[in-house]
């Protein structure tokens, strides 16, 4: 079977931390082994020593910010095994990178997003149509510093393909400069077509940047992919070099996807670069994947949320932009349609969840549906509360997740929080022609978001993420018409899920859950 971007990656993060974990298993064994050889004598102190160093670890835990669910693995780890839970929680589960990265993320931003700050004209005007959507929208403004704008045309794609082929359109047009920025990078056709084009910009005066996350790219890109491209012109940086050995920023990927063509054009979603989302190859079935083009004033976000990592990853903390405004410009567009667009970014430095915030925050507005479509379903209390709490309010809840999975023991996790869902009233859908990759949710005819941030642990805690609230346009209707494919397609499972587990099952998925932050 083809090995696949996703996997790919996610095969070579595990290594790294399986290693480290096995170097901290064997420190614990070889611990309790003296605790019963040369130690024995001593082995009700350093008993009880250990069990207050735990008690300690475990109330530090407690008293940090976020949610229950992400703190129970680690209280019940550290108990058990002090030594073996500490080491883990290094590895995996501390979460926001090093004092480092975050004065630099902070220099960045402090500069850069003051540049985004709007009149406000769009939020009241969408305040005077609808209170429950300005909310959602006024909370990305606040705690993000991403606004909301009204002069922006919005287009839904459904299909990553027809994404790629505007993209390269797009690209085609460009007379300034290019800014693209992906997760993952596969150096083969897909990417070709596109490297293709850049040259040839670059040869006519455009200046043309490249932002790939190393983690995400590596086993698909060769150690000389950057001089390559800096040899023909194009400037090439790489987010986190993955590098052997103990990293407490290793957890923290950037799982980000844009393309900016001049401040003008932008274009967002949930594809990489890669064959297997555009169906060259098929891994893992037929792949399905989304994305939406922005043209007019809300490709300032895009623009700066490419801007930030580029700048905040320089080791030396020089700044390659002297000057963010001259890629900021005011655009001369006025759009066909009068659509609310609100790109905005999230990061794990700042402690502010604003991935699953948004999504609960559209589940807790929606009046009639709030449907949403996710590669990967690993949940926080906070989020499954959310989700049945709307459908015991009479709200119609689905979830749609692949039938065919890229990542086994994942996607038994996906499926051990399905009982969970559909004893509440929420709908559960497997998408049966493959690997459905999509990260999407629309609610009541009026507001969808498209964009790269999973319902899982990894993009709602530990990953730099992007996303597209649009309200009240076409595009929201169009992205309501895919779901609706999309589930025509599908296998409901509700029923199956609700009823009929046998113990071992349930025991099964109780220690999925459980652990599934660690993941």
């Amino acid at each position: 079977m083809e090995k696949t971007i996703e996997k790919e990656a996610s095969v070579k993060n595990g290594v790294t931390r399986m290693v480290l974990s096995l170097i901290i298993i064997a420190i614990e064994v070889i611990f309790i082994i003296l605790q019963f050889t040369k130690l024995s004598q001593h082995a009700v102190w350093i008993e009880a020593m250990m069990r207050i160093l735990a008690l300690f670890l475990v109330l530090l835990i407690y008293s940090r910010p976020g949610t229950s669910s992400t703190k129970m693995p680690w209280i019940i780890l550290i108990l058990l095994a002090p030594i073996l839970g500490l080491g883990l929680y290094l590895i995996v589960g501390l979460n926001g990178g090093t004092k480092v990265m975050r004065r630099r993320y902070k220099l960045v931003d402090d500069e850069l997003l003051p540049l985004l700050k709007t009149e406000g004209a769009a939020s009241r005007a969408l305040a005077g149509e609808s209170d429950r959507w300005a909310t959602v929208s006024n909370y990305i403004a606040r705690n993000s510093g991403y606004p909301l704008y009204n002069n922006t045309d919005i287009v839904y794609y459904d299909d990553a393909a027809k994404g790629l082929e505007a993209q390269k359109a797009a690209l085609r047009r460009a007379e300034k400069f290019i800014f693209m920025e992906y997760h993952a990078i596969e150096d083969r056709e897909s990417w070709h077509g596109l490297q293709e084009i850049l040259e040839e910009r670059v040869r006519a005066g455009v200046e043309v940047r490249v932002f790939y996350d190393d983690m995400g790219s590596i086993g698909f890109i060769t150690t000389d992919f950057v001089k390559r491209l800096e040899a023909v012109g194009i400037k090439c940086r790489v987010f986190n070099p993955f590098l052997p050995g103990l990293s407490l920023f290793l957890n923290n990927r950037d799982h980000r996807k844009i393309t900016v063509i001049d401040g003008v054009v932008g274009f967002t979603g949930g594809y990489n670069i890669a064959n297997e989302y555009f169906n060259i190859t098929h891994p893992y079935g037929q792949w399905k994947d989304t994305g939406v083009r922005l043209t007019g004033d809300a490709v300032r976000s895009l623009t700066a949320t490419f801007l930030e990592n580029w700048n905040a990853v320089d080791r030396d903390n020089k700044r390659y932009d002297p000057d963010f405004s001259k890629y900021l410009p005011k655009v001369n567009y006025t759009a066909s349609e009068r659509a609310y667009v609100q790109p905005y970014a999230d990061s794990p430095l700042d402690g502010e969840r604003v991935g699953e915030e948004v999504y609960i925050s559209l589940v807790n507005k929606a009046n009639r549906y709030c449907w949403f479509v996710t590669p990967y379903l690993i949940l926080t209390e906070e989020m499954i509360h959310a989700l049945g709490l709307a459908a015991k309010r009479g709200v119609d809840v689905r979830v749609i997740t692949p039938g065919i999975p890229d990542k086994k023991l994942v996607y038994d996790v996906t499926r051990s929080y399905y009982h969970m869902l559909t004893r509440n009233g929420v709908r559960v859908y497997e998408w049966t022609p493959g690997f459905c990759h999509c990260k999407m949710c629309v609610a009541d005819d009026e507001a969808a978001t498209c964009g790269t941030i999973n319902l899982d642990y990894r993009s709602l805690y530990h990953h730099f993420e992007n996303g597209c609230l649009y309200m009240k346009c076409q595009a929201v209707l169009d992205t309501k018409a895919d779901f609706e494919q999309i589930m025509l397609e599908a296998t409901e499972v509700t029923e199956k899920y609700n009823t009929g587990r046998d113990q071992f099952l349930k025991f099964k998925q109780l220690l999925l859950r459980l652990f599934a932050p660690l993941l």
